[in-house]
């Protein structure tokens, strides 16, 4: 089994896809306030439920407030709705997930800095320690085997479970909170007691190939991550090509995305997208590298502003694109507060490459279709067009 982060999994991943795809701050604010947030600022569900469209956000309202009036729980009668709307994007959060959710956008998580993997004989194996993270400051490291936590033993439980009782999702454990991990290292076996923390992400990273290519991968679009790769850019070998790998990129902050988007581009649109039928658009900043070899990877896994940013680079002609078809969300959520506090987020549109593709539902499709040695064929790729 593939290693797993066992501090940045989405909590209580029953309610579904919209919770790993972090497009869903999206257009949010900008569909109700007229323009997109700034790179600084999150989306409100309180600022956006006083412009919340009609129909499906009033109907998911009404059934919420119903039940509140009736003594029954607000957020079932609301997930309820949603079910019955057909929209398949649409969620319900709780308050603390949907503060957790935006957290997550600005690039903050709640954990003790471990990654791990279940091993074929089903023990737990940490992969990853994260410095400075309570769990290095503890002494835990890779190579270590998780036996227990708060006293549940997890060899051969699937490692979403174990990251549950990590993360404490049952009480919504915050920073601070303690949890009590068993832990094996050859013979030795030990107890120790961690303290969840506010820990950053590292959504972009950077890699040098022996070919002077410098590999950006970014991971998600959280807040400051367009910055990152502006930054990537510039420290780049002047003339050497870039391959900028997007594949596993579940989406993010748009802002960041076309922010991404301008360091490749001189200006010029990005994508369009609607809103209840309202037409608007986003464009890049002037002066981005436009005479850099670049090429793009994707695969299944990229979605939403990953997509909205390969779009971009694809139809303007600045990257070639390779690897396999892309997710295929390209939808717009708004949020609104219900009367107990939980959020509801309803498709109310869908955004556009420049050349006017749909990206919902049909994904992108790459200039070349590769399945492996995918990083090989980028660098073949970008050796043509640097002779050219």
């Amino acid at each position: 089994m593939s290693g797993r982060d066992l501090f940045c999994q989405p909590r209580r991943i029953r309610r579904g896809a919209a919770l790993t795809l972090l497009f869903t701050s999206v257009l949010v604010a900008g569909a109700a306030t007229g323009s997109l947030p700034g790179p600084d600022r999150k989306s409100s569900a309180d600022e956006a439920g006083s412009a919340a469209p009609a129909g499906r956000h009033v109907d998911v309202a009404e059934a919420a407030a119903e039940a509140m009036a009736a003594g029954k729980s607000p957020m079932e009668a609301a997930e309820r709705a949603v079910s019955r709307s057909g929209d398949r994007w649409g969620a319900v959060y709780s308050e603390g997930e949907y503060e957790e959710f935006e957290e997550a956008l600005d690039g903050e998580y709640t954990g003790v800095g471990l990654w791990a993997r279940r091993e074929r004989d089903g023990r737990i194996e940490v992969t990853k320690v994260r410095a400075g993270s309570p769990a290095a400051v503890a002494g835990i490291r890779a190579g270590d085997r998780l036996r227990s936590v708060d006293g549940e033993q997890v060899a051969g439980r699937p490692v979403t479970e174990v990251v549950s009782l990590l993360r404490g999702d049952a009480t919504d454990a915050p920073a601070g909170t303690a949890v009590k991990v068993g832990m094996e290292r050859g013979t030795r076996a030990w107890d120790l007691t961690l303290r969840r923390a506010t820990l950053s992400t590292d959504p972009v990273t950077v890699q040098k190939l022996a070919d002077g290519i410098t590999v950006v991968r970014i991971a998600s679009f959280t807040k400051g991550s367009g910055d990152a790769v502006r930054a990537a850019l510039r420290h780049a070998p002047a003339g050497i090509g870039v391959i900028l790998d997007l594949r596993g990129n579940s989406g993010g902050l748009v802002t960041e995305a076309v922010t991404a988007a301008s360091a490749f581009l001189d200006g010029g649109l990005v994508a369009t997208y609607d809103v209840d039928g309202d037409q608007r658009a986003l464009h890049a900043e002037p002066g981005g590298d436009t005479g850099r070899p670049l090429v793009a990877l994707v695969d299944g896994g990229t979605m939403s502003a990953a997509e909205l940013l390969t779009g971009a680079l694809q139809d303007r002609g600045r990257a070639v694109v390779v690897g396999s078809r892309t997710f295929g969300k390209g939808s717009v959520q708004m949020p609104s507060r219900l009367p107990d506090g939980s959020v509801a987020e309803l498709t109310v549109g869908h955004y556009r490459t420049p050349s006017g593709r749909a990206v919902d539902g049909r994904g992108i499709t790459p200039d070349l279709d590769a399945d492996q040695q995918v990083v090989e064929r980028a660098e073949t790729v970008l050796s043509g067009l640097g002779e050219s």
